[in-house]
Order: C-alpha cells, then sequence, then structure tokens
C-alpha cells in the first residue's frame, strides 16, 4: 500500500501527512473492470437482502480497510469473525466480556448494516473451563442454556441483528456427529437446547445451524438435512441453514442449486455464511479467472433460489483471509487483493447477481 503525501507549513515548521491513496493493481495481473455502486446495491437488485462480509477487531485500524467495509452500498451486513465466540464471551464461567463484539455491532449500526450473530455453540475456540470442567449432562446443559441465552440477549434489540449461527459445525463429513465436550456428554440434545435458548433469548432472530461441506449434495448434506427433519419433528426452532463455502478454485460443487432447494423444501432458509474460494499460490492469471466464474458460480446459484437470503464473504480481502494461516501453500482467496485492489473475482461476484 502507498500513500499520496502532503506538506503544511506552520509556524515555519513542516508538517507531513499521509492520507490513503487509491490502490493500485500489480501490473503483470488482471483486475476488476465492473462498474458498479456497490456489491450490496447489486445484491439488493437481485432480490437478496444482502451481500455481507466477516470483520475482526484488529482490521478496524486500518483505514483504507474501513473505508471499503463502510462505503454506502458496498456491504449491507457484518458477521464478527471471532470477537462474540465463547472463549471472547465468557473466558470465565458466568463472567461475560462484550467488549470487542459490541464494538463490531455498533459499527453495523452506526452504518446502517445488518448483523449476523457468530455463534453460540462450537467446538473450537472455547475456554477451557468448559473443555475440561468435567461437567455432568445437567450441569453442561445449564451452561450451553446460559451461555446462548445471555449472548443472544445481550444483542437483542440493540441492532439490527437478523439471525445467530446458534450451533456451529455439528457434522463430520460423513454425516456423523462431531465428537465433543457436548456431544460426549450430552449427546444431540445440546444442539435443541441451544437453538431453544437462543430462540427464546430473540424470538425475532433467526436461528441457524452452520456448517462446511455441506452447499453440495452429499452424505453430510444428506445428515444436515435429516437434522434439520429431526428438530422440526420435535417443535425445536430451527429457520435456517448456513452454507459456509469455503472453496477451492476450480472445484465448486456442481449441485449448489438443486441442494439450496432441498434445504428450503425442508422449510428453513439458506445463506452462503463465510464465501471465500482459495488457490494453490502463486496467483496466476488463469487462476483469477477460474476464481472469478467460481465466484460468479455460487453467487448465481443463491441468486436462483428464492430461499437463498444473502451471501458474506469471508473477509473482503487476501490481507486479512485466514486462508494463508489455516491451508499453508494457499490464499488469495476473496475478491480483493493484499493491497485492497479489487480482483477479477469481484467481477464474478457481480455477474452472479445479474
Amino acid at each position: 500500500m502507498h500513500y499520496s503525501l502532503f506538506t503544511a507549513l506552520v509556524v515555519l515548521a513542516p508538517v507531513t501527512f499521509a492520507l490513503p491513496a487509491t490502490p493500485v493493481a500489480d501490473a503483470n495481473l488482471p483486475g476488476s473492470t465492473a462498474n458498479v455502486a456497490g456489491l450490496d446495491a447489486v445484491a439488493k437488485q437481485a432480490g437478496k437482502l444482502y451481500l455481507g462480509t466477516a470483520t475482526d477487531n484488529n482490521e478496524l485500524s486500518n483505514p483504507q480497510y474501513t473505508a471499503i467495509l463502510n462505503a454506502p452500498q458496498m456491504f449491507g451486513q457484518i458477521t464478527a469473525e471471532n470477537s462474540m465466540k465463547w472463549d471472547a464471551t465468557e473466558p470465565q464461567q458466568g463472567v461475560f466480556t462484550f467488549t470487542q463484539g459490541d464494538q463490531i455491532a455498533n459499527l453495523a449500526t452506526s452504518h446502517g448494516k445488518l448483523l449476523r450473530g457468530h455463534n453460540c455453540v462450537w467446538h473450537q475456540q472455547l475456554p477451557s473451563w468448559v473443555t475440561a470442567g468435567n461437567f455432568n449432562a445437567q450441569q453442561l446443559t445449564a451452561i450451553v442454556q446460559n451461555h446462548c441465552s445471555t449472548l443472544v440477549s445481550h444483542y437483542k434489540g440493540k441492532m439490527i441483528i437478523m439471525s445467530w449461527d446458534v450451533v456451529n459445525e455439528p457434522l463430520n463429513d460423513d454425516g456423523s456427529f462431531r465428537q465433543d465436550v457436548f456431544f460426549n456428554t450430552l449427546g444431540t440434545s445440546y444442539i435443541a437446547t441451544a437453538l431453544r435458548a437462543a430462540k427464546a433469548a430473540d424470538p425475532n432472530a433467526k436461528v441457524y445451524i452452520n456448517d462446511f461441506n455441506i452447499e453440495g449434495t452429499g452424505a453430510k448434506a444428506t445428515a444436515m438435512k435429516n437434522l434439520v427433519r429431526t428438530l422440526k419433528s420435535q417443535g425445536v426452532p430451527i429457520d435456517g441453514i448456513g452454507l459456509q463455502s469455503h472453496f477451492i478454485v476450480g472445484q465448486v460443487p456442481t449441485t449448489l442449486v438443486q441442494n439450496m432447494q432441498e434445504f428450503t423444501a425442508l422449510g428453513v432458509e439458506v445463506a452462503i455464511t463465510e464465501l471465500d474460494i482459495r488457490m494453490t499460490l502463486p496467483e496466476t492469471a488463469a487462476l483469477l479467472q477460474q476464481q472469478k466464474q467460481d465466484f460468479q458460480t455460487v453467487i448465481s446459484a443463491c441468486r436462483q433460489v428464492q430461499g437463498c437470503v444473502g451471501v458474506t464473504l469471508w473477509d473482503f480481502t487476501d490481507k486479512f483471509s485466514f486462508v494463508p494461516s489455516t491451508f499453508p501453500g494457499q490464499g488469495a482467496a476473496t475478491p480483493w487483493d493484499q493491497n485492497l485492489v479489487k480482483k477479477p473475482a469481484f467481477d464474478g461476484v457481480v455477474a452472479g447477481f445479474q
């Protein structure tokens, strides 16, 4: 990132100020050519509720980043990437901290954006008092109820909160239930407990189960559909399924539309909640072109299914993507590059909504 400079004389002393400049693309790679008011604008024109992005607290000190994040019509929804998770909100039993989550929520509110709560119950980013507490079933049930209720209640009515990822990643890829402290102690009952507690805390919020590798048809997607059927048969509130959509360039599932339709036929909505499409580095023109097509394919699938309410990017820039640290040797997964320059993938998102 480079900056434009200007100087001014104040009492004969030169003072230099740095202002954000327009990012410059890598001349050796193709860039974006789309000319639109913003991605949220084109999503709404396509009949969707939003095009949004995840963000995190440490990113909000970067003025070039926040200029894009807060630009009118670019993003209509925000997800807190980490600051509403269990370790961030209840680090000690019964002691809740909302400072970082509130920063994200207040940013959304001040710019008129929808907020997605993420998340109530997940097997990762748990404090040790949860994982090593050796709680019995009655105790852990009460802990799940209290955590979900307190977290969701805190944000009730304070902003435009549309939905909560109440239960995150409960399934293995083969469709079996993930072995974690919740399942090992409570079986599948923790899922209903969490959903009921969240819905009771904020009846106006949509309550979701969110997972990866359920975007196309297959064993895991079938297991999730069976879970939805079971929950509904038990009278458990379940409003939506989050399709995380962490994809690989050239490997986007071909059954996205069919799968979304099968979920919505069960009486739930769906949302693409964590979209990125990674590649093996280094970037090449060919990979960027395929990535553009892949983003178009995913967005178009949501556009074609009425019950797909919107799309969230898992951060919008490679500068802050989680991919390189999680998948060594891979990256460049988002529509903006490391220098906050729009890539061909940006055009793919636009084309997918048109």
